[in-house]
């Protein structure tokens, strides 16, 4: 689960299914990942299966990467599901080398909210697997089908137990932030405490790998090769949890009246030249004759319209105002910050409670003011 983007938002994916509308991705470094399970785990095949060919056995160890994605993907299904009930919007799911993502589209406004999303990822797996654990104990323990299910319950327990760790970005991450989030009243202090946890699990992680290769474990390399590039995702992870945090942080003092600038309201038919000029540092959202809104003019397009064709109608150089661009003048700080990073507009329409135009808030201007609380 993530709040924002992460190391696999730049992974492009296909589109599975949609979950509740949610858009379900399978990244292609996926395959990198299955390919490898294959490659290593096929060996192990022959220990339980000691009569299984190669075609069994890579058949077998594909099938485990398979289930061990579907265990990912249940996992990452429960927290999309506690944070659609919460009304919190999922952006989309996404399935990548190094396991899933439930992409949630805001933060939670309560650590109980935060702790409820989160425990609901590895209470799936740990669910899964006791099922599934159920299930083995009523059958003989030999051939394919009874290996299925072995392997459907080892993955969800490593899915549980990994996840589990107390370091940001991994579940238990997120429940050592809510925890503190709820003892202390600031969720950034608990940001901070689940990112010192996420060094450390990247620090053990390493430590166990060494250990590894100091008493010649057959594993060894392995062991080096997994550890190292998880504990690279839980830094990164960690690393970027703390740079999103610090984003949305809002300055004790500031209000968003502040940040405002001015509105001016003129018909959007007006020549480009003449809105241009009446602005002044102002904001302009156009209006139709019909008084219906049509979007906040961009000088920079303005500009440049005027440059070609001065009398042309303001209109054409309006930004849309869309639902997402639309602030309220009571909300709080962070939410605010936290809107404006993730909307792709650099100016935005500030509101009242009674939906009347308060102001225009610029991208710019917000980010000059958070700057100093950045590092």
């Amino acid at each position: 689960m993530t709040n924002g983007p992460g190391w696999a938002e730049r992974d492009p994916g296909l589109l599975l299914f949609r979950f509740r509308g949610v858009p379900v991705l399978l990244s292609p470094s996926w395959w990198i990942g299955s390919v490898a399970i294959i490659v290593l785990y096929a060996p192990l095949v022959e220990r339980f299966l000691p009569r299984a060919d190669a075609v069994v056995s890579i058949s077998l160890a594909a099938a485990f990467a398979v289930l061990l994605g579907a265990s990912v993907l249940a996992h990452e299904l429960g927290h999309c599901v506690v944070a659609l009930q919460l009304g919190i919007p999922v952006r989309r799911l996404r399935l990548f080398l190094l396991g899933g993502l439930a992409e949630i589209s805001r933060t939670p406004r309560k650590p109980s909210q935060e702790g409820l999303i989160a425990a609901a990822g590895p209470a799936v797996s740990a669910g899964l697997a006791g099922l599934f654990g159920l299930v083995l104990l009523f059958m003989p323990a030999e051939g394919p089908v009874w290996l299925l299910v072995l392997e459907c319950a080892v993955a969800n327990v490593a899915v549980a137990v990994f996840n589990i760790l107390p370091g940001l970005p991994l579940d238990g991450g997120r429940l050592l932030r809510a925890g503190v989030w709820a003892v202390s009243g600031q969720r950034g202090i608990g940001t901070r405490a689940a990112v010192v946890g996420g060094w450390l699990v990247a620090g053990l992680l390493m430590l166990w790998a060494l250990w590894g290769l100091a008493n010649e474990s057959p594993d060894r390399w392995l062991r080096l090769g997994v550890c190292a590039l998880t504990a690279w995702f839980v830094v990164s992870g960690a690393r970027g949890e703390l740079a999103a945090d610090q984003r949305r942080a809002w300055p004790d003092g500031l209000a968003l009246a502040d940040l405002v600038r001015p509105i001016l309201q003129l018909p959007a038919e007006s020549p480009v030249a003449d809105a241009l000029s009446a602005a002044a540092g102002r904001g302009v959202v156009l209006v139709r004759a019909d008084g219906v809104a049509a979007g906040l003019l961009d000088p920079v397009a303005a500009e440049r319209l005027a440059e070609r064709s001065p009398m042309a109608p303001a209109e054409q150089a309006a930004e849309p105002i869309r639902p997402e661009s639309v602030l309220l003048d009571s909300e709080a700080g962070e939410d605010i910050a936290e809107r404006v990073q993730d909307t792709a507009a650099w100016q935005f329409l500030v509101v009242d409670e009674e939906g009347r135009p308060a102001g225009v808030l610029h991208r710019d201007d917000l980010r000059a003011s958070l700057t100093p609380r950045q590092h």
